[in-house]
Order: C-alpha cells, then sequence, then structure tokens
C-alpha cells in the first residue's frame, strides 16, 4: 500500500513525495485513517517506526480542510508534548517537511534556552506547537500561551515522561486543555501507570499495537563482549580501530559517564562528542549536526538525551553500559537499522551486569550472541569454596542440669578458675 491510498491532499503528497516517502509504516497505514476520522488514538509503537508521520501529516491535513473556517488571527490549534528538546526539534522539523505547501506554522519550544526568539514566534501567531513541558507550563502561566483553542491533543513518549517525572506537569497542561478536542496519547511501552494516564486523556480510542511480542528488530546483528568494568574503555577503542564503523552511538547510564568516555576517545584521536542533559542547547545541538554530517565519528549519549535522536544510516550501536531497563535495551538497539537497512548493536557486559543481559534476553526471548574471542575477556573469577557441612545436634539442650552433667563428664577440657581465686595484689597507695 502507498501513501496516494491514504487519500492525502495535494500538498502533503508533493512533500511526502520529496522527502522520499513512498510506502506508509505500520502505524502510519493504521494511524492516519484513524486520526483522520477524528478518532482518539492510543499508540503503542517503538523508536523507528515512523510514528512522528503518523501523527503530523493527519494533523496537517485536518487543520488545512478547516482553514476557511478559522478567522484572519492564528491560535494554536494543534498542541504535541515530548519529553526533551531534542525529540521536540525532530517533530517540529518532521511538521515543516510534510507542511511545507499548506501554509500551516508551526514553532517548537523548550526549556535550556533564552525565551525571548519563542515568546516572539508565539506574538506573530502560530497553528502548531510542540512543546516540552516544562517551558509550556512557564509560558502558560506568563499569559504567552493560551490552550482554549486546542482541537488536537499529541502525548509522545509517554513512557519517557514517566521516567523523567514529568506526570505531574502533563496532568496539569490536561486540567487547561478544552474538554472537546481529539487526543493522541503514543507510548513505546505500556506499563501500568502510563496506562491509567492515557485514561485520563483518551475517550474511547483506537488502539494500535505495531511492536512485536519480540521487540528486536531483526536486521540488526546483536552481539555481547563479557568484559570487566575496568577494561570497557580499551576495548571501544579496540573495536573502534576497525574502519568498517562508520559511526557509532554510544551509550552510558549516567552524564559523568558519558563524559568520561568521550575524554577517552578524543585523548586517543578518535573524533568524538558527548550529549546529554547537562549540555547546554547549542552544544547539544552542535554535537548532533556534526554527528549526522559524519564529522563526529562518535557521539557518546545518555539514553534520555538520545531520545529524537534519528538517523537514517547509523551503522553501530554500542552499549557501553548495559540499561537496567529491558525495553530501554531495544530502544537504543533501535537507533540502528532503519529504514529497512542493517545496523549492528553491541553491548558491553560486566561481572554486575549479567542480571541486566539475562532480563533482556527473556525480554526479547533468545540470548544475545556473546563474542569470546577478543583481548579483553573476562576472566572466570569464580572463586573455588569448600562447603563444609553444617554439625547438627540431634536434640537442642535446653535442661540446665543436662548440661551441668556433661561439663562435669568432660575431663579433657581445663577448669576456669574463678576470678575471686586469682592472685592479685592491691596497689599501695
Amino acid at each position: 500500500m502507498s501513501f496516494d491510498k491514504l487519500n492525502l491532499i495535494k500538498p502533503i503528497q508533493k512533500a511526502l513525495a520529496q522527502e522520499g516517502y513512498t510506502i506508509p509504516t505500520p502505524i502510519q497505514m493504521q494511524a492516519i485513517p484513524v486520526v483522520m476520522e477524528g478518532r482518539d488514538l492510543l499508540g503503542c509503537a517503538q523508536t523507528g517506526t515512523g510514528k512522528t508521520a503518523a501523527f503530523a501529516v493527519p494533523i496537517l491535513q485536518i487543520l488545512y480542510n478547516k482553514k476557511s473556517d478559522y478567522n484572519l488571527k492564528r491560535n494554536i490549534k494543534a498542541l504535541i508534548v515530548t519529553p526533551t528538546r531534542e525529540l521536540a526539534i525532530q517533530i517540529g522539523e518532521s511538521f515543516s517537511a510534510y507542511g511545507k505547501y499548506t501554509n500551516l506554522n508551526n514553532t517548537v519550544i523548550f526549556g535550556g534556552v533564552p525565551q525571548r526568539s519563542q515568546t516572539d514566534k508565539l506574538k506573530r501567531g502560530v497553528d502548531i506547537l510542540i512543546a516540552t513541558p516544562g517551558r509550556l507550563l512557564d509560558l502558560m502561566n506568563q499569559n504567552y500561551i493560551s490552550l482554549k483553542h486546542i482541537e488536537m491533543f499529541v502525548l509522545d513518549e509517554a513512557d519517557r515522561m514517566l521516567d523523567m517525572g514529568f506526570i505531574h506537569d502533563v496532568k496539569k497542561i490536561i486540567s487547561k486543555l478544552p474538554a472537546k478536542r481529539q487526543s493522541l496519547f503514543f507510548s513505546a511501552t505500556m506499563p501500568v501507570e502510563i496506562i491509567k494516564l492515557a485514561n485520563t486523556i483518551v475517550t474511547n480510542p483506537v488502539k494500535i499495537e505495531v511492536t512485536p511480542e519480540h521487540p528486536t528488530v531483526e536486521a540488526i546483528e546483536q552481539s555481547v563482549y563479557f568484559v570487566n568494568k575496568q577494561d570497557k574503555r580499551n576495548l571501544l577503542l579496540h573495536l573502534l580501530k576497525d574502519n568498517s564503523i562508520d559511526s557509532a552511538l554510544v551509550f552510558t547510564r549516567t552524564k559523568h559517564g558519558a563524559d568520561n568516555v568521550a575524554r577517552f576517545l578524543l585523548k586517543a584521536k578518535v573524533q568524538t562528542e558527548a550529549i546529554h542533559g547537562n549540555k547546554s542547547q547549542n552544544a547539544r545541538q552542535r554535537a548532533l549536526s556534526n554527528f549526522k554530517s559524519k564529522r563526529t565519528r562518535v557521539l557518546v549519549a545518555t539514553d534520555i538525551a538520545a531520545r529524537g535522536i534519528d538517523i537514517d544510516e547509523l551503522s553501530h550501536v554500542i552499549n557501553f553500559e548495559m540499561p537496567n531497563i529491558s525495553e530501554t535495551y531495544v530502544h537504543r538497539i533501535g537507533r540502528t537499522g532503519r529504514a529497512g537497512l542493517s545496523g549492528v548493536a553491541i553491548s558491553f557486559c560486566d561481572v554486575e551486569e549479567k542480571a541486566y543481559l539475562k532480563d533482556i534476553n527473556k525480554l526479547i526471548s533468545k540470548p544475545i550472541p556473546i563474542v569470546k574471542d577478543h583481548p579483553y575477556a573476562m576472566a572466570d573469577r569464580t572463586p573455588n569454596v569448600t562447603v563444609v557441612p553444617k554439625q547438627t545436634v540431634s536434640k537442642p539442650l535446653t535442661d540446665k542440669s543436662s548440661i551441668k552433667k556433661i561439663d562435669s563428664a568432660n575431663t579433657s577440657k581445663p577448669v576456669k578458675r574463678k576470678w575471686y581465686s586469682k592472685p592479685w595484689s592491691r596497689k599501695k597507695s
């Protein structure tokens, strides 16, 4: 099935053709008709499935078809809330690309940068707003943003909202939305907390599930290296000597860890940058731009900062540290092998991370192949422990008279002298 069969208007068809879109992904094929019918949607889709177009395309078409109903003043009619700056920017770029011939405008707002340029755009009028929760609430409190004209609301990456502690902010935003609206809810995973949140947002939704039961991308070649924690950096450098690793997105669990790995690789003359929440927005965008343009070979990132990184030809993902949440592994490796291309996912596992690996293998229902032949293979340091059987007493002795009899019969045991029978002398004053 092609996009031509989705009854899209010609301005959007033209823009999609220029972007090289010919065949919709499963979530696009299922979601676009549902949204254009005006139904609420509950979508579960992992990263890399094309869900941004699944909601952006029908939103653009609906608003384009209603343009004659609106007055000359532009009011915010569609709101997309997403957890990170990078993802917000990515969504904004998608709306601009798909809607370039619709005369609909969008703007992106997020924290970490001065608000002046964002508020200037809001004053000029906006049709579609893409926002992170914190900056959105801030500008609402300053009366720069009103949500009373919202007709379409999208909550994207809801599970990440939960992970980042944004749920209370999201609830505040929802309370300010008009009761009559169309709501679209997207999450890569559906834990109980997310389902409860969804029930407060969508009404009688159409449910679309495109995450497979065993959610791994089959085109991705996966492997795991057992390595001691202190040898991980050297193993990473060893692997990067292979010129077939054209670009590598390296994941660490912490910001501090990302900086340490980046400094180590830079010292070894490997073009590397780090991206995480402590970096300024300009620094993060510059690092991402350099990585996309291949000026930087390695980008070291934390999970939260990596949300929104959308690179079609990323050859390798390397888990420098195993994620402690199994689903995160799927999100990480999904950064490669996109758009039908092949990719490679390599994981380093130290002795403390074996439990995480076990959980991941259980989630994907198959063991990740182990690479044993490498210079930093983890030695089996399991100590040889001799198990001494415990001595047991057939019947516990609780009778004091019995204990006395046993003591008196034990002639081999030296008799303790009473403290007052020991010779001692008092010091003369």
